[in-house]
């Protein structure tokens, strides 16, 4: 008898613990449902945020009230990050502690990513559920999940337009600068307002190189990599030179603030909301953000990036910041993270109310999107798998870093059409070069 209970007994902790162990296991992104599984877990977890008007606000706080009436258990707190892309990076690699969920830093590259995060899921299978799924993964396993998606695009202030006698958007860059001459010429606001004092807000240049400059899904990550001079005048209006030359324009023919060492981040969406400013060329995050500033929401717009290709035009589109989990943290922390990332990308129309492309396939897109009618949203396709790490590379060896935050580079832009210092045909050359000396240093086939 007493060999039995033993047997029994024993049995019974075998079970508790396999029941325990399955209990502590890191579902991935689609290994449970929402509002059924893990509704009794109790954890508190970290989110660092790069919206700090967010977090300030209690927007996020109110977020957490609604995903509290199914998860009541589980506490979320919330830390903003001024220089998000600076400190996030410094503490990341630092080794600091630094919570549960981060937004993914752009400077952080894609073979690093299982030092430091919970795979979500394979990218094949998620891809037929979200999009923009591939921005952060790495040999097909998807490491962050996007917060909303984005079309690059220009923000602007309708009424402005109007007064100015501007009755067509603008398609191509000749047709761009004529408008902003007009705003100039008829109105008192400032026709492009760049933000070169904020830094951050200068790298959104570097996201029309894509499908808005090109048309082509393929040219950031397959084709540049092979680019002897991707940077070069094609000639037609089209591609990275046409981006930057809009900018290089702007500024050389006066078209810009009358001092942009002076320019206020939070103070230029209270000026374009009250038609102080025509445009801002942001992602259409910025969008919800501008209409919020002030009482003039109505005016407010957004228009693809003026360039057009064989007739048609493109948005680039991808992912904004993405969620990323902390694989250090405890098993319990991991998953109750789990669960506030989906709760928020899926179930709590986050991306609807920042003005951005839902993430889940079958999201609600906002209305602004209006505008962007008969033009196609291009992504850029992931790099070949034998070249899964080759746009990071270049990227670093050429000290360019598009798109990963090297946000002076496009400063000096403004620097040097503002004083005449360089054209941006000489810029341009100085990039290529800079292109071809890493291609050179790391091997690569130039085609």
């Amino acid at each position: 008898m007493k060999k039995t209970l033993a047997i029994i007994l024993s049995t019974l902790l075998v079970l508790a613990m396999v029941t325990t162990a399955f209990a502590t296991e890191v579902p991935t992104f689609d290994g449970f449902v929402l509002g059924t599984d893990y509704t009794d877990i109790t954890a508190t977890i970290k989110v660092l945020s790069h919206r700090t008007d967010l977090v300030n606000d209690g927007v996020f706080g109110a977020y957490v009230e609604e995903f509290n009436k199914v998860y009541p258990n589980i506490t979320v707190e919330y830390e903003g990050l001024t220089d998000y892309a600076e400190d996030i990076t410094l503490r990341l690699t630092g080794g600091d502690s630094w919570g549960d969920v981060m937004m993914l830093p752009a400077s952080l590259e894609a073979d690093e990513f299982s030092n430091y995060y919970t795979p979500l899921g394979n990218l094949a299978e998620m891809t037929e559920i979200y999009n923009f799924i591939n921005n952060k993964q790495f040999e097909g396993t998807v490491y962050g999940i996007p917060s909303t998606g984005n079309a690059q695009g220009i923000v602007y202030n309708k009424a402005v337009f109007e007064k100015a006698g501007i009755t067509e958007l603008p398609k191509t860059p000749e047709a761009f600068i004529a408008a902003l001459q007009a705003i100039k010429d008829n109105t008192d606001a400032t026709p492009l307002y760049t933000n070169y004092a904020a830094g951050w807000t200068m790298g959104a240049w570097d996201a029309y190189l894509g499908g808005s400059a090109t048309g082509d899904p393929d040219f950031m990550n397959i084709k540049m990599l092979h680019d002897a001079d991707p940077f070069s005048d094609r000639g037609d209006a089209t591609g990275p030179y046409a981006v930057y030359k809009v900018l290089y324009d702007a500024v050389a023919a006066g078209l810009i603030e009358d001092d942009y060492t002076t320019t206020d981040w939070e103070s230029s969406k209270v000026m374009i909301n009250n038609g102080e400013i025509g445009c801002m060329v942001l992602g259409s995050w910025a969008f919800s953000q501008m209409v919020e500033a002030g009482p003039n929401g109505d005016d407010i717009g957004y228009m693809s990036f003026p360039i057009t290709v064989d007739g048609v035009q493109s948005a680039s589109a991808g992912a904004d910041y993405c969620y990323a989990i902390n694989a250090k943290a405890d098993a319990n922390q991991q998953i109750a993270a789990m669960v506030y990332v989906k709760w928020m990308t899926y179930e709590s129309k986050f991306a609807y109310n920042e003005g951005g492309i839902p993430i889940n396939k079958d999201g609600e897109y906002p209305a602004l999107y209006a505008a962007f009618e008969g033009i196609e949203f291009v992504p850029d396709t992931n790099a070949l798998d034998s070249e899964a790490t080759l746009p990071d590379e270049l990227n670093t060896e050429s000290a360019l870093s598009l798109n990963r935050g090297n946000n002076e580079k496009v400063q000096k832009i403004v620097e040097a059409a503002f004083n005449q210092s360089q054209t941006i045909d000489e810029i341009m050359a100085n990039w290529n070069e800079a292109w071809a000396t890493a291609q050179t240093d790391l091997g690569v086939t130039v085609e």
